[in-house]
């Protein structure tokens, strides 16, 4: 097995810009999601202007922002697009086919950045084939965990687990339509921030059944405020984006337990909305040992 890494270390940040189109779907119509609620295009533009300000002023990655796309409504959600670890991207394959082109422009970026760039391949077949989407995989720095969603299935894991070969891949369910990233998430190289709801504790069983590793546990009350962006900057200050007290307020208090970590709140409303949380809009990589 490789090496473990601590897990956070990240020097780039890949975003892609809200579209004029966002919250429109195969199921919704205008500005109205699939789900039936309506979201403000403007303040979701303000909320993506303040998370990518986060990430460049405060934490001081270096941003990299892939342009918007009308013709692609949900590109935004950028973190389904590829799962990186190391000196490799993975480009997923989402279940749905016309998210599938979104992943051009980040294969391009992947390449730029001298990444070595795998493929899922494009089996026929739609829902038939090998579906990874990146908001159901959580990487700890030791393992990975996949969960088996309405996106995810069994053979896009078996996809992950064959690319990262030194690193164990680890299968569980998750409830209903959301995504193992919307109940879980990294708030520390060995914390993870779980919701407290039953699927959610459920999902964590099997985690802690199937692991070798010993991780503390972070429960928030609110499911919206399990979905953190933890970065250990360049200057080796440890950063944690988490929802602020106007979308989580009975959560707050749970992080500030953090001890030496710089809270950023950061509001996330209207990406909610469509299903999505923090991590949804950004991609984030670690080349500390390439120049460009």
């Amino acid at each position: 097995m490789a090496d473990m890494c601590e897990y956070g270390g990240f020097t780039h940040a890949v975003v892609r810009g809200i579209p004029e189109t966002f919250g429109a779907s195969v199921e919704g119509e205008g500005h109205k999601n699939g789900g039936g609620a309506w979201v403000d295009l403007a303040k979701a533009q303000r909320q993506f202007g303040c998370l990518t300000g986060a990430l460049r002023q405060k934490v001081g990655l270096q941003l990299i922002e892939i342009p918007p796309d009308p013709e692609l409504p949900d590109s935004w959600r950028i973190e389904d697009m590829a799962i990186i670890q190391g000196g490799t991207a993975l480009i997923t394959r989402p279940l749905r086919q016309q998210r599938r082109s979104e992943a051009e422009a980040v294969r391009k970026v992947m390449s730029e950045l001298h990444l070595t760039v795998v493929e899922m391949g494009a089996e026929e077949g739609g829902s038939g084939g090998p579906t990874l989407e990146g908001s159901d995989v959580l990487f700890t720095g030791k393992e990975f965990f996949v969960g088996l969603s309405a996106h995810t299935n069994r053979r896009g894991a078996e996809v992950l687990a064959d690319t990262f070969k030194d690193f164990t891949v680890s299968t569980v369910p998750v409830c209903g339509g959301v995504r193992l990233r919307n109940v879980c998430s990294m708030g520390g190289p060995d914390t993870i921030v779980i919701s407290s709801s039953n699927g959610a504790k459920r999902t964590l069983r099997m985690m802690e059944q199937l692991t070798d590793h010993h991780y503390e546990i972070l429960t928030v009350p609110e499911e919206a405020a399990a979905n953190c962006i933890y970065i250990r900057g360049p200057s080796n200050r440890d950063f944690l984006l988490h929802r602020p007290a106007d979308e989580c307020p009975d959560s707050v208090s749970a992080f500030q337990k953090l001890q030496d970590y710089t809270l950023l709140p950061t509001a996330c409303s209207e990406a909610s909305k469509a299903g999505a949380a923090l991590s949804s809009l950004c991609l984030l990589i670690n080349r500390k040992h390439r120049h460009f």
